[in-house]
Protein backbone atom coordinates (compact mmCIF):
# COMPACT_ATOMS: atom_id res chain seq x y z
CA UNK A 1 0.00 0.00 0.00
CA UNK A 2 1.55 3.17 -0.89
CA UNK A 3 1.62 6.36 1.35
CA UNK A 4 -1.06 8.10 -0.23
CA UNK A 5 -3.58 5.14 0.64
CA UNK A 6 -2.25 4.49 4.18
CA UNK A 7 -3.00 8.29 4.44
CA UNK A 8 -6.85 7.88 2.71
CA UNK A 9 -7.39 4.78 4.85
CA UNK A 10 -6.44 6.80 8.24
CA UNK A 11 -8.20 9.45 6.99
CA UNK A 12 -11.27 7.38 6.58
CA UNK A 13 -10.90 6.33 10.09
CA UNK A 14 -11.16 9.86 11.16
CA UNK A 15 -14.20 10.25 9.57
CA UNK A 16 -12.43 13.30 7.77
CA UNK A 17 -14.80 12.93 4.78
CA UNK A 18 -13.55 16.59 3.97
CA UNK A 19 -9.56 16.50 4.02
CA UNK A 20 -9.86 12.77 2.33
CA UNK A 21 -11.48 14.70 -0.53
CA UNK A 22 -9.16 17.28 -1.11
CA UNK A 23 -5.86 16.06 0.60
CA UNK A 24 -4.05 15.33 -3.03
CA UNK A 25 -5.22 18.49 -5.18
CA UNK A 26 -3.97 19.98 -1.99
CA UNK A 27 -0.82 18.59 -1.68
CA UNK A 28 -0.61 19.58 -5.85
CA UNK A 29 -1.29 22.79 -4.94
CA UNK A 30 1.46 23.39 -2.00
CA UNK A 31 3.98 22.01 -4.48
CA UNK A 32 2.96 24.56 -6.95
CA UNK A 33 3.21 27.47 -3.99
CA UNK A 34 5.76 25.91 -2.56
CA UNK A 35 4.05 26.43 1.09
CA UNK A 36 5.59 25.02 4.23
CA UNK A 37 4.30 21.26 5.65
CA UNK A 38 2.56 23.56 8.50
CA UNK A 39 0.75 25.69 5.88
CA UNK A 40 -0.41 22.57 4.39
CA UNK A 41 -1.82 21.24 7.22
CA UNK A 42 -3.54 24.23 8.26
CA UNK A 43 -5.37 24.87 5.08
CA UNK A 44 -6.61 21.05 4.81
CA UNK A 45 -7.56 21.09 8.16
CA UNK A 46 -9.30 24.19 7.97
CA UNK A 47 -11.31 22.93 5.25
CA UNK A 48 -12.16 19.77 7.00
CA UNK A 49 -13.28 22.07 10.32
CA UNK A 50 -15.40 24.21 7.69
CA UNK A 51 -17.35 21.32 5.95
CA UNK A 52 -17.95 20.37 9.42
CA UNK A 53 -19.23 23.52 10.50
CA UNK A 54 -21.41 24.14 7.47
CA UNK A 55 -23.04 20.45 7.72
CA UNK A 56 -23.92 21.11 11.59
CA UNK A 57 -25.60 24.29 10.52
CA UNK A 58 -27.62 22.70 7.88
CA UNK A 59 -28.41 20.30 10.87
CA UNK A 60 -29.12 22.80 13.06
CA UNK A 61 -31.56 24.87 10.39
CA UNK A 62 -33.32 22.08 9.81
CA UNK A 63 -34.13 21.02 13.34
CA UNK A 64 -35.30 24.89 13.91
CA UNK A 65 -38.49 24.63 11.79
CA UNK A 66 -38.08 27.94 10.31
CA UNK A 67 -41.11 28.70 7.96
CA UNK A 68 -38.29 30.35 5.88
CA UNK A 69 -34.75 31.46 6.05
CA UNK A 70 -34.05 35.38 6.70
CA UNK A 71 -31.15 37.11 7.33
CA UNK A 72 -30.30 40.86 8.49
CA UNK A 73 -28.19 41.60 5.54
CA UNK A 74 -31.36 41.00 4.15
CA UNK A 75 -33.53 43.65 6.31
CA UNK A 76 -34.59 46.78 4.63
CA UNK A 77 -33.72 49.72 7.74
CA UNK A 78 -34.53 52.32 4.94
CA UNK A 79 -38.17 51.06 4.95
CA UNK A 80 -38.94 50.42 8.86
CA UNK A 81 -36.09 54.25 9.95
CA UNK A 82 -38.07 53.33 13.45
CA UNK A 83 -35.96 50.63 13.84
CA UNK A 84 -32.50 50.98 15.55
CA UNK A 85 -29.85 49.73 13.16
CA UNK A 86 -27.36 50.56 16.08
CA UNK A 87 -29.95 48.15 18.48
CA UNK A 88 -29.80 45.54 15.53
CA UNK A 89 -26.60 45.29 15.61
CA UNK A 90 -25.79 44.73 19.61
CA UNK A 91 -28.68 41.88 19.44
CA UNK A 92 -26.48 40.78 16.29
CA UNK A 93 -23.21 40.24 18.77
CA UNK A 94 -25.79 37.50 20.90
CA UNK A 95 -24.75 38.73 24.10
CA UNK A 96 -28.82 38.04 24.99
CA UNK A 97 -28.36 34.71 23.83
CA UNK A 98 -25.65 33.98 26.23
CA UNK A 99 -26.80 35.69 28.99
CA UNK A 100 -30.56 34.39 28.71
CA UNK A 101 -32.11 37.47 27.54
CA UNK A 102 -35.39 37.90 26.03
CA UNK A 103 -35.73 39.70 22.64
CA UNK A 104 -39.58 40.90 21.82
CA UNK A 105 -40.47 42.33 18.61
CA UNK A 106 -43.75 44.76 18.98
CA UNK A 107 -45.76 46.38 15.96
CA UNK A 108 -48.29 45.92 13.81
CA UNK A 109 -48.72 43.31 11.21
CA UNK A 110 -45.96 42.73 8.07
CA UNK A 111 -43.57 45.38 9.63
CA UNK A 112 -40.74 42.86 9.68
CA UNK A 113 -40.93 41.19 13.26
CA UNK A 114 -40.81 37.19 12.17
CA UNK A 115 -37.91 38.55 9.64
CA UNK A 116 -35.82 39.93 12.32
CA UNK A 117 -36.86 37.06 14.62
CA UNK A 118 -35.24 34.33 12.22
CA UNK A 119 -32.78 35.95 11.77
CA UNK A 120 -31.19 36.54 14.91
CA UNK A 121 -32.04 32.71 15.54
CA UNK A 122 -30.04 31.86 12.31
CA UNK A 123 -27.15 34.15 13.78
CA UNK A 124 -27.18 31.72 17.27
CA UNK A 125 -27.26 28.57 14.59
CA UNK A 126 -24.04 29.91 12.90
CA UNK A 127 -22.04 30.33 16.01
CA UNK A 128 -23.35 26.64 17.46
CA UNK A 129 -26.70 27.64 19.51
CA UNK A 130 -29.54 25.64 18.67
CA UNK A 131 -33.10 27.44 17.83
CA UNK A 132 -36.54 26.39 17.24
CA UNK A 133 -39.45 28.43 15.69
CA UNK A 134 -42.81 27.80 17.03
CA UNK A 135 -45.92 30.12 16.74
CA UNK A 136 -47.93 30.72 19.83
CA UNK A 137 -51.07 29.32 18.39
CA UNK A 138 -49.14 25.85 17.48
CA UNK A 139 -47.11 25.63 20.23
CA UNK A 140 -50.64 25.86 22.99
CA UNK A 141 -52.21 23.43 20.79
CA UNK A 142 -49.33 21.15 20.98
CA UNK A 143 -48.78 21.68 25.19
CA UNK A 144 -52.80 21.20 25.00
CA UNK A 145 -52.55 17.92 23.15
CA UNK A 146 -49.45 16.55 25.47
CA UNK A 147 -51.29 17.13 29.02
CA UNK A 148 -54.26 15.10 27.65
CA UNK A 149 -52.09 12.42 26.80
CA UNK A 150 -50.47 12.76 30.02
CA UNK A 151 -47.19 13.41 28.24
CA UNK A 152 -46.91 17.72 29.27
CA UNK A 153 -43.57 17.00 31.42
CA UNK A 154 -42.07 15.82 28.02
CA UNK A 155 -43.23 18.01 25.79
CA UNK A 156 -41.89 21.00 28.14
CA UNK A 157 -38.44 19.68 27.93
CA UNK A 158 -38.46 19.82 24.40
CA UNK A 159 -39.30 23.40 24.52
CA UNK A 160 -36.58 23.94 26.91
CA UNK A 161 -33.50 22.66 25.57
CA UNK A 162 -33.04 25.03 22.30
CA UNK A 163 -30.93 27.67 23.46
CA UNK A 164 -33.15 30.62 21.14
CA UNK A 165 -36.81 29.35 21.32
CA UNK A 166 -38.83 31.66 18.89
CA UNK A 167 -42.52 32.40 20.18
CA UNK A 168 -44.19 33.99 16.79
CA UNK A 169 -47.35 35.83 16.72
CA UNK A 170 -48.72 36.24 20.78
CA UNK A 171 -51.78 38.32 20.29
CA UNK A 172 -53.13 37.45 16.54
CA UNK A 173 -55.33 34.98 18.38
CA UNK A 174 -56.51 34.80 21.77
CA UNK A 175 -55.79 31.92 24.06
CA UNK A 176 -57.89 30.00 25.93
CA UNK A 177 -57.52 29.86 29.88
CA UNK A 178 -55.19 26.59 29.76
CA UNK A 179 -53.30 27.62 26.89
CA UNK A 180 -52.36 30.98 28.79
CA UNK A 181 -51.39 28.95 32.02
CA UNK A 182 -49.18 26.29 29.55
CA UNK A 183 -47.58 29.02 28.10
CA UNK A 184 -46.75 30.82 31.53
CA UNK A 185 -45.17 27.53 32.65
CA UNK A 186 -43.16 27.51 29.75
CA UNK A 187 -41.81 30.71 30.06
CA UNK A 188 -41.68 30.03 33.84
CA UNK A 189 -39.22 26.96 32.99
CA UNK A 190 -36.73 29.07 30.77
CA UNK A 191 -36.33 31.88 33.17
CA UNK A 192 -32.78 32.95 33.17
CA UNK A 193 -31.76 29.16 31.51
CA UNK A 194 -32.67 30.10 27.93
CA UNK A 195 -33.37 33.13 25.58
CA UNK A 196 -37.32 33.56 24.00
CA UNK A 197 -37.66 35.62 21.12
CA UNK A 198 -40.70 36.68 20.85
CA UNK A 199 -43.00 38.79 18.28
CA UNK A 200 -46.82 40.47 19.23
CA UNK A 201 -48.34 42.90 17.60
CA UNK A 202 -50.44 43.73 20.70
CA UNK A 203 -48.51 46.03 23.63
CA UNK A 204 -47.88 45.13 26.90
CA UNK A 205 -51.08 47.10 28.40
CA UNK A 206 -53.37 44.74 25.76
CA UNK A 207 -51.89 41.20 26.69
CA UNK A 208 -54.43 41.18 29.89
CA UNK A 209 -57.11 40.40 26.80
CA UNK A 210 -55.29 38.44 25.06
CA UNK A 211 -54.97 35.57 27.78
CA UNK A 212 -58.04 36.69 29.26
CA UNK A 213 -56.92 37.27 32.40
CA UNK A 214 -54.66 40.35 33.29
CA UNK A 215 -53.50 38.55 36.15
CA UNK A 216 -51.72 36.20 34.45
CA UNK A 217 -50.20 38.08 31.61
CA UNK A 218 -48.53 39.99 34.09
CA UNK A 219 -47.19 36.95 35.59
CA UNK A 220 -45.80 36.24 32.26
CA UNK A 221 -44.79 39.35 31.53
CA UNK A 222 -42.78 39.44 34.93
CA UNK A 223 -40.93 37.23 33.80
CA UNK A 224 -40.61 37.91 30.11
CA UNK A 225 -39.44 41.18 30.84
CA UNK A 226 -36.63 41.00 33.53
CA UNK A 227 -34.16 40.14 31.41
CA UNK A 228 -35.01 41.54 28.43
CA UNK A 229 -34.71 43.92 25.00
CA UNK A 230 -37.73 45.13 23.33
CA UNK A 231 -37.69 46.33 19.70
CA UNK A 232 -41.27 48.46 19.10
CA UNK A 233 -41.73 48.70 15.11
CA UNK A 234 -43.59 51.80 14.12
CA UNK A 235 -43.79 51.50 9.69
CA UNK A 236 -45.83 49.96 6.90
CA UNK A 237 -46.01 46.53 6.06
CA UNK A 238 -43.66 45.12 3.72
CA UNK A 239 -46.29 43.11 2.12
CA UNK A 240 -48.13 46.84 0.92
CA UNK A 241 -44.76 48.22 -0.63
CA UNK A 242 -44.92 46.38 -3.90
CA UNK A 243 -48.85 47.78 -3.70
CA UNK A 244 -48.30 50.78 -3.23
CA UNK A 245 -45.67 50.80 -6.29
CA UNK A 246 -47.86 49.65 -8.35
CA UNK A 247 -50.33 52.80 -7.85
CA UNK A 248 -53.00 51.05 -5.12
CA UNK A 249 -54.07 53.29 -2.46
CA UNK A 250 -52.80 51.82 1.02
CA UNK A 251 -55.44 50.90 3.49
CA UNK A 252 -56.45 52.64 6.79
CA UNK A 253 -53.94 51.67 9.51
CA UNK A 254 -55.05 51.94 13.09
CA UNK A 255 -52.64 52.77 16.08
CA UNK A 256 -49.52 50.85 15.99
CA UNK A 257 -49.12 48.58 19.42
CA UNK A 258 -46.56 50.49 20.90
CA UNK A 259 -49.16 53.30 20.98
CA UNK A 260 -51.96 51.56 22.29
CA UNK A 261 -53.05 51.67 25.91
CA UNK A 262 -49.74 53.27 26.32
CA UNK A 263 -50.24 54.62 30.25
CA UNK A 264 -50.75 50.55 31.19
CA UNK A 265 -47.33 49.28 29.31
CA UNK A 266 -44.76 48.34 31.95
CA UNK A 267 -42.10 50.43 32.25
CA UNK A 268 -39.21 48.41 29.47
CA UNK A 269 -35.91 50.02 30.67
CA UNK A 270 -36.66 48.74 34.16
CA UNK A 271 -35.46 44.93 35.14
CA UNK A 272 -31.65 43.65 35.08
CA UNK A 273 -30.56 43.30 31.78
CA UNK A 274 -33.44 45.25 30.02
CA UNK A 275 -30.92 46.52 27.57
CA UNK A 276 -33.38 49.35 26.54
Amino acid sequence: MSPMERLHAVMGKLALSEADALVESRLEQAVKDESSYAEFLLDLLESEWQARADRNLQTRLKLAKLPYRKTLEGFDFDFQPSIDARKIRELRTLRWMHEATNVIFLGPPGVGKTHLSIALSIEAMKVGGSAYFVSAADLVADLTAARKEGKLSARMRIYQRPKVLVIDEIGYLPLEPLGGTLLFQLVSARYERGSIVLTSNKSYGEWGSVFGDPVLATAILDRLLHHSQTVNIRGKSYRLKDRERAGFPPPVEGPSPDETNDESKPDESTGAGSGE
